[in-house]
Parts: structure tokens; C-alpha cells; sequence
């Protein structure tokens, strides 16, 4: 099934990815209530009003994302609802925007195009500006984790954020470094890592070296990950039976989050036998959209780049009762700082 974009999002700025595709996973029904966790430019939001929706909240941790967005919400004729919140809470602010229940939920993860276009917000290298990295704009930032953690917690936060192979080397170069200047832009730290550990991973020379380090900070700054699992949670108590629940990802760690969830609630419950007693699982939660995750096609991927490391996965959300907020078996790592 191939949806009418509305022009205004195909032509802006920053198009969201996927979108056809998350529009065929969601199947919103006229009527429908929705929520985006994730509003950024309001390309999703736009897109299921015009599917159908009766109504959509719209939730986005970046004050400057939701003063962009007013003109949307005046437009909206009273259907949209922006909030200014982190998009774990979203069933909190569905019950409190009056829905005990939602027909459909969109999670966009990850950085977006406007917030790394913009070189004051710290979030790439590709043009100087001061480390921050901060979505929702207050506590600490990426310069204070960089200039304050010891030596083993910014390994760490490398590895395990960022995949980082050469993670001790570049966190014992930070260390040594900062005891005579602090780190305070992001071209001194991404030219820090270059100095480093050298040119980009093999086979992939035009990759900036600090590519990993950055996304690894830019996660930790953020708390991206437990956000994500927050959210997935909130998601499976607040949607009614038949509600769909979408997952745009755009690295392996949040992909596989997302994977371990579906595949942990969508799993049957094991049956017991003379020979072996019943098991006492809770029934499954989700039952999944589509066997494999679904990647932008080549067209897609030709006119917005971003959309190349784009997966989406989705559920359909079963009668069962929603199951325990159980972290274990997600893959979460485990990183303080």
C-alpha cells in the first residue's frame, strides 16, 4: 500500500524516514488516537492526521521542537497536543490528556535532522560548535562528561554506547589532555580522536574516526537507551487491543532493544505436559507486524541519506495484560558515569 504524502512534509527540510512505511504499520483507522513520542520536525504527526487520526499528542523533549511546532498545532484544528516532556512518560500524558487507551504509538529514535544541522547544539563535528549534545536543553552536557569521568567510565561509555574497539586508548588521551585544557567544542574533541587512534574503520576510510565516540557521548548525554525501553514499556500499557506500536531505529544497539522486546512479548506461552509442568509465562503481549525488519529502499535512501541506517519494526498489541517492566533480556547495557 503506497500513502499520499502530504507535500509539505515530502518537501521540508527534514523528512522523516520511513514514513510509508511506518503509515502501513500503523494502520490508523479514521478515528484513531495517536501518539508521536518523538514530534522532532512534526513530519509523522502530519502524516497520520491526514491518514485520519482524530487526534494525536505529540511529545518532544526539545524546547526548541515544540516552539517549532505551535504554528502545527494552531493549524490542527484542535487535534494535535505538543508536549514538552520525555517520550517515556507517554502513557502519563495520554491518561492526563484524557485517553485511558491509544490506538496507535510512533517512536522515532535517535538524534534528529534539525538537531544535528545545528552546530550550537553540539551534536556533530561536521561544523565547530560547543559540546552539548543536550536534547532536552538542561542537566549535564557532553563537555562535563568528557572533562569530569575517570578513565574507566569514559572506556566504558565508548564501548558500550558507541562500539567502540580503541575506547581505552581514546579515554586515556581525554584524561591526559584535559588535566591541562577542558574539553569545550566539538572539532576539539572529534580532532582529539583523529590524533588518536587515526583515519576511519577499515574498509570505511571517509568515516570520521570520532564518529563512534560521538554517538557513544551523544547517547549517554541523553540516557537514549533506557528512554527507549521507558518507552517500549509505556507503550504496551497504554495501547488498547489492536493498537499498533512503530519503531523507527537507526543503529544496532537500539534495533536490538527493539527486537528483544517484540520477541519477548510476542513469544507463546510454553505449554506443559504430563512429562513437564506448565510454565507459568505471562501470554503474549504484541503479535508482530512483520517477520523482518524493514529497511528504505534504494529511492528512499537517494534522496535522504539518513534513511540508509533506518529500521522499522512494529507489533500489533494483543488482549494480554501488559507484562513486568523486566529489563533483563533487552540487551540494556549497564554504564555509570
Amino acid at each position: 500500500m503506497t500513502h499520499d504524502v502530504d507535500r509539505s512534509v515530502e518537501g521540508a527540510p527534514h523528512v522523516p524516514v520511513l514514513l510509508n512505511e511506518v503509515l502501513d504499520a500503523l494502520a490508523i483507522a479514521p478515528g484513531d488516537v495517536c501518539v508521536d513520542g518523538t514530534f522532532g520536525a512534526g513530519g509523522y504527526t502530519r502524516a497520520i492526521l491526514n491518514a485520519g487520526a482524530v487526534a494525536v499528542i505529540a511529545i518532544d523533549r526539545d524546547p526548541d521542537a515544540i516552539a517549532a511546532g505551535q504554528a502545527q498545532v494552531a493549524a490542527s484544528g484542535g487535534k494535535l497536543n505538543l508536549v514538552h516532556a520525555p517520550f517515556s512518560e507517554l502513557d502519563r500524558i495520554a491518561r492526563e490528556t484524557g485517553y485511558d487507551h491509544i490506538d496507535c504509538v510512533v517512536l522515532d529514535i535517535g538524534v534528529s535532522s534539525m538537531q544535528l544541522d545545528q552546530a550550537e547544539r553540539g551534536f556533530s563535528f561536521m561544523a565547530d560548535g560547543p559540546l552539548d549534545m543536550r536534547m532536552a536543553q538542561n542537566g549535564p552536557s557532553a563537555a562535563d562528561i568528557v572533562n569530569t569521568a575517570d578513565t574507566a567510565s569514559l572506556a566504558k561509555i565508548f564501548w558500550a554506547y558507541g562500539e567502540e574497539k580503541k575506547s581505552r586508548r581514546i579515554a586515556d588521551a581525554i584524561v591526559t589532555r584535559r588535566a591541562t585544557e577542558p574539553f569545550a567544542t566539538t572539532h576539539d574533541l572529534a580532532n582529539l580522536v583523529r590524533e588518536t587512534i587515526g583515519t576511519g574503520p577499515r574498509g570505511k576510510p571517509d568515516k570520521h574516526p570520532a564518529t563512534r565516540t560521538f554517538q557513544a557521548l551523544r547517547i549517554a548525554v541523553n540516557r537514549e537507551l533506557e528512554e527507549l525501553v521507558a518507552a517500549l514499556f509505556a507503550a504496551e500499557r497504554i495501547l488498547t487491543p489492536g493498537g499498533r506500536l512503530a519503531v523507527v531505529t537507526f543503529h544496532s544497539l537500539e534495533d536490538r532493544i527493539v527486537k528483544r522486546f517484540f520477541r519477548a512479548r510476542s513469544a507463546a506461552r510454553p505449554r506443559g505436559s504430563r512429562h513437564t509442568p506448565s510454565v507459568d509465562a505471562p501470554d503474549a503481549s504484541f503479535q508482530i507486524v512483520n517477520p523482518s525488519a524493514v529497511k528504505a529502499g534504494e529511492e528512499e535512501v537517494n534522496v535522504n541519506p539518513r534513511a540508509r541506517s533506518a529500521t522499522l519494526r512494529a507489533g500489533i498489541r494483543t488482549e494480554a495484560p501488559a507484562h513486568a517492566a523486566d529489563l533483563r533480556g533487552l540487551g540494556l547495557p549497564k554504564v555509570e558515569f
